[in-house]
């Protein structure tokens, strides 16, 4: 399990690198790597970071465990 958890943080973190490059550049990274944002290795590359996205969704779980725990015992 943690390197599925380990692979869904990298692809996140591509996901992120590729939105903050398209807010300040307007430059698709994704797109770019894989000849345009509507071919379909672009597309794959997309649906696999978003389905990434929705299995990290899982850490915020395992965040708050941690936060609140600490917080209680302080």
């Amino acid at each position: 399990m943690k390197i599925i958890n380990f692979i869904a943080l990298i692809l996140i973190l591509v996901g992120a690198l590729n939105w903050g490059l398209w807010g300040f550049f307007q430059f698709d990274l994704i797109a770019w790597l894989f000849g345009g944002d509507a071919s379909w290795l672009s597309r794959l590359a997309y649906a696999i970071v978003g389905l990434a996205g929705l299995w990290g969704l899982s850490f915020l779980g395992k965040c708050k465990t941690l936060c609140c725990s600490s917080c209680k015992k302080g």
